[in-house]
């Protein structure tokens, strides 16, 4: 039997939001140490990844491993029923084909019930390389957001470089030629408005904008976001959930055979 209770239960709602449009079926996988996906897109292009470590939850109880499909267009559907301040419950017994989800308001004057059928899901479960990046950047999550969403509006790819000058986004249309330069910054009021870069070697790779807006619906969960970049390898964009876990998407980038001159 799978059981956890979350006093923030739009937490999982903004999880859902962050990443329905990437992936339409998945398994969420329960266990001892958490509740997690493991998912790619249609295109085998983007790979998703989620852990939330169960002791962040106010409950969690997992008798034994548990794999539940669900289709992520439905499930979040049904969390529109939550209200942003209310506590949600999860439920699955072994062997069930549905699974329960209840929402409480903080008075308790409220309670939703609502029994999702699962889905019988074959994925493979690919993970993350651990690898020693070229580079990290850490910067806040808002600012990626707002880099992503302008240069589309311009080109459909973007050029991420990593130098002693900065992190560089950049791309290419009819329009022109972008350039978004972040330098590092630590002298800032609040941490998570610093942008800080660790470089062990210059890196430059270019990657689809479509791929990068949509990673960003995850800016909501956290105020910081990480790139890890390595040099002909993915790149793994990292949003931290509070102290409670994260979601990872990983993401190839784009090679292409005249490279000089489709770069910026």
């Amino acid at each position: 039997m799978l059981e956890l209770r979350l006093v923030q239960g739009s937490l999982l709602k903004k999880v859902v939001e962050s990443i329905k449009d990437l992936v339409n079926d998945a398994n969420f996988d329960g266990s001892a140490t958490g509740f997690s996906l493991n998912a790619t897109d249609s295109s085998n292009v983007a790979l998703v990844a989620l852990l939330l470590r169960s002791e962040g939850f106010e409950h969690y109880r997992c008798d034994r491993n548990i794999s539940m499909g669900m289709n992520l267009n439905i499930m979040a559907k049904m969390l529109k029923f939550a209200g942003n301040d209310e506590i949600m419950t999860l439920k699955a017994d072994d062997g069930s084909d549905t699974v329960t989800f209840m929402f409480e308001s903080p008075t308790q004057q409220t309670i939703v019930n609502f029994e999702m059928k699962l889905m019988d899901i074959n994925s493979q479960h690919l993970e993350i390389p651990e690898v020693d990046y070229h580079a990290i950047v850490r910067m806040p999550s808002s600012l990626f957001a707002s880099i992503c969403k302008d240069l589309s509006s311009i080109g459909d790819t973007v050029v991420i470089s990593v130098t002693n000058e900065g992190v560089r986004f950049s791309t290419r249309g009819d329009m022109g030629t972008p350039n978004v330069v972040c330098r590092q910054n630590t002298m800032v009021d609040k941490p998570e408005e610093a942008t800080i870069i660790e470089m062990n070697e210059p890196v430059s790779l270019k990657f689809a904008l479509r791929y990068m807006n949509s990673f960003t619906k995850a800016t909501p969960l956290s105020s910081t976001v990480t790139l890890s970049l390595y040099s002909g390898q993915p790149v793994v964009v990292e949003y931290k959930i509070a102290e409670m876990g994260y979601i990872r998407f990983c993401l190839a980038p784009k090679v292409e055979e005249v490279d000089d001159e489709a770069n910026p």
